[in-house]
């Protein structure tokens, strides 16, 4: 199943928005065929793995057991049914990682498997199956895209000076918040940000698709923001600022990570950084030349 996690990880831009996927196939203890879903429209992880198998191994099948990451899919969608590939091939043993969110599934290709005689196992490293798809899991099971909070503060709290921009990113802490947005559906600001500051929000220090850009003014509710970008099938959104608009996503609690750079200067007045809620877990803390960038989760009720 880690090999399984390893090569889903390689579909991590192509794959949107279909979630990453890795098959595995193993004949007493030696894998005899293996892939993941390369890009959205094409071939599924299953029939990726199956296609490796080579002309001489096929005899094995029917001994052998497939391991995939998430459940086959049982449903004709831009592809046919994995289910029905996994039981045409005559496999022993099917290993899952976890459940497909995706209403279209929801356990229906587990079942289909079972009820044509084949062993069904699932549940093997669930938690870091689900955590490889996060994004497509909280879209699915929230009806949202998976949020991230992100500011830049001084070492005194502010994130500006007395109200004016202020430049807190290094040019590599940039080049790496630009990584970050090329790896994400949309970014947010708020409209008094927009004005302000003009943000291209943009991934010109980096190499890879710009993020949807997207402003938030008074005029429309984050419930009512919500229910859009699930509607036009946004998985992932970035918020960065200003203090207003992380304090209301921050009050709504539609948030799933935050991200914080600080770097070590003062300023004696201006905007107060948000302050972090009491259910943010930090799970990482990284030193960039002179900045520090703290990730943390939102533990879960």
């Amino acid at each position: 199943m880690r090999r399984c996690l390893q090569l889903a990880s390689c579909g991590r831009q192509n794959a949107k928005p279909n979630p990453m996927v890795g098959a595995v196939i193993v004949h007493d203890g030696k894998i005899i065929g293996e892939g993941y879903h390369v890009r959205c429209g094409e071939g599924h992880a299953e029939v990726n793995a199956f296609a490796s198998v080579r002309p001489e191994d096929e005899g094995l099948l029917c001994n052998s057991t497939i391991y995939v990451s998430l459940e086959p899919c049982s449903h004709y969608g831009k592809t046919p049914p994995c289910a029905e590939l996994i039981i045409k091939k005559g496999v022993k043993r099917v290993v899952v990682g976890c459940i497909d969110p995706f209403a279209k599934v929801q356990g229906r290709g587990i079942k289909m498997i079972e009820d044509a005689g084949i062993e069904v196992t699932v549940g093997i490293l669930q938690k870091e199956c689900e955590q490889l798809n996060k994004r497509f899991f909280t879209f699915h099971r929230e009806h949202r895209p998976y949020i991230i909070l992100k500011w830049a503060q001084t070492a005194n709290g502010y994130i500006d000076n007395y109200y004016k921009p202020l430049a807190i990113s290094t040019p590599f802490t940039q080049m790496l918040s630009h990584k970050m947005r090329a790896e994400e559906d949309a970014i947010l600001v708020g409209r008094v940000t927009d004005e302000r500051e003009h943000p291209q929000l943009t991934v010109r220090h980096w190499s890879g698709p710009n993020p949807k850009r997207l402003v938030l003014t008074g005029k429309e509710s984050l419930a009512d923001l919500m229910n859009e970008l699930y509607n036009n099938g946004i998985q992932s959104l970035i918020v960065e600022g200003g203090a207003h608009t992380h304090q209301s996503f921050l009050d709504a609690c539609l948030w799933d990570e935050i991200r914080v750079e600080t770097a070590p200067i003062t300023v004696y007045g201006g905007t107060k950084a948000p302050s972090l809620p009491t259910n943010a877990k930090v799970v990482s803390s990284e030193h960039y030349d002179d900045n520090v960038i703290r990730w943390f989760e939102r533990l879960k009720d």
